[in-house]
């Protein structure tokens, strides 16, 4: 480390907010499965804090002598449809339980109140789907999802519909919050077992007992690089995108090493996705005009986003063994300063933002809707987002919130790090046939492969 390596690293943290988002212990639950949900409930809330119960000393401690600002501590466990199979109509006392651990440790977010029901969907898991709704609303800290499609097995559009239903009574029970219970419930296509970021983090069976997973971010740092070469061409332009995100990377893996071994965990993962704040410069959308859009959502932007996504990624991967959950570059609606300000002038619509979720991570997220948007809508929103990863075998995920009261054009403000958005317009043609037919829209022929 010589000087000018040094100068340049506070600069990021300084001056381009550089951050790591979030350091999330994983935590295996299955051992904690009792007879009643009494039981299961009380061994659940042990094993939480028996594990954790240093996971935000240890986190505050790195930050202070690294020097580097970690934004989220986040645990993350087995999905909770595994451990209340004898007694779904229960499930909502392992929530309390686990909302209850996340508050006395102190952490920011918890995940793992989930269902994997990407084939078809158990009577068991039928009735857990039921109480997510008063789950997200009775609980402070607790996230959900629902994996409802995979390249492999292809789309369960009854779990789509149902899924859709459930935003819409999330929305209705949290109204006096503007929905912001939907802010906490995502549904995918091809989740992954090691995503550190929230709402969709659940500790996946293959995984180890605890581990740690890190999810970094900067990408004002990368914007910032990129003012340097103004008049750059767009293969050196990818060079600097690549090299920074290097530098991001291995900052991230120095801090989930150090974690590990100082909570006795093993470690799991770096998530180097450019994962977006509504502070001015911390955008992933000012990226994109930092390349020469006059506005994020113009025509050219996918483009851009694609080579973005594919140059953060091969930086990443350069710079730590263990890369995986997600990776690329979010473009959350509510949470992105560029995407917030495109929203409001009109350039970025849902058509263009499911465009650019083909070559980006993840999918449609943290969009508001109208409060008077139908169930079926939700639904066909999400099929057509989970097609795209079921196609393209990739993760996709759709989380939308119909606002309560809200129309086209007005705004919403959630706070904090979930920031503040424009109720975007949607198509007022129906798709409720279409969802009402249900059944299984088959895998891809490609997805043959044994």
């Amino acid at each position: 480390m010589n000087q000018a390596n040094i100068i340049e690293t506070i600069d990021m943290i300084e001056k381009e907010h550089l951050d790591i988002r979030t350091v999330t212990m994983g935590i295996s639950l299955l051992s904690c499965i009792r007879g009643t949900a009494d039981e299961t409930a009380r061994a659940v809330y042990d094993r939480v804090l028996t594990k954790a119960e240093n996971l935000v000393g240890c986190v505050h401690a790195l930050s202070r002598e690294y020097g580097i600002p970690i934004v989220n501590k986040r645990i993350s466990v087995t999905p909770v449809s595994f451990l209340t199979a004898a007694f779904p109509e229960e499930s909502g006392k392992i929530a309390l339980a686990l909302d209850r651990a996340a508050g006395e440790l102190g952490v920011d977010f918890l995940g793992g109140y989930s269902a994997l029901v990407h084939k078809g969907t158990a009577e068991f898991e039928e009735k857990f789907l039921s109480t997510i709704p008063e789950t997200l609303s009775s609980t402070e800290r607790l996230c959900a999802s629902v994996n409802v499609g995979s390249s492999r097995s292809g789309i369960n559009m009854n779990a789509v519909r149902r899924v859709g239903e459930l935003v819409k009574e999330t929305a209705a029970l949290t109204a006096d919050r503007d929905g912001i219970g939907c802010a906490k419930f995502v549904a995918f296509c091809n989740a992954v077992e090691d995503n550190p970021f929230m709402a969709g983090a659940f500790h996946g069976t293959g995984e180890a007992d605890t581990v740690v997973n890190v999810g970094v971010s900067g990408p004002g740092v990368i914007r910032h690089a990129l003012s340097f070469a103004p008049e750059a061409d767009l293969t050196s332009a990818a060079e600097i995108i690549k090299k920074t995100a290097f530098k991001i990377t291995r900052a991230g893996e120095l801090i989930a090493r150090e974690a590990a071994k100082r909570l006795g965990v093993s470690f799991g993962i770096v998530d180097l996705s450019l994962a977006p704040t509504p502070s001015r410069g911390d955008s992933v959308a000012q990226i994109l005009e930092e390349l020469g859009l006059e506005t994020v959502g113009t025509h050219g932007t996918t483009a851009c986003l694609a080579m973005l996504n594919d140059a953060v990624k091969k930086g990443g991967v350069m710079a730590s063994s263990r890369v995986g959950g997600l990776s690329g570059a979010f473009i959350p609606v509510s949470e992105d300063v560029g995407m917030i300000e495109a929203a409001e002038k009109g350039a970025i619509t849902v058509d263009k933002l499911e465009a650019m979720t083909c070559v980006c991570s993840v999918g449609l997220d943290m969009i508001a809707v109208p409060g008077d948007t139908s169930a079926a809508t939700v639904s066909a929103m999400i099929a057509d987002e989970v097609a795209i990863g079921m196609i393209n075998n990739k993760t996709t995920a759709v989380r939308v919130i119909p606002v309560p009261g809200k129309r086209a054009g007005d705004e919403v403000n959630f706070g904090g790090l979930l920031g503040r958005a424009p109720v975007m317009p949607l198509h007022t043609g129906s798709a409720e046939k279409l969802i009402r037919r249900g059944g299984l829209i088959p895998a891809p022929i490609h997805s043959f492969k044994n």
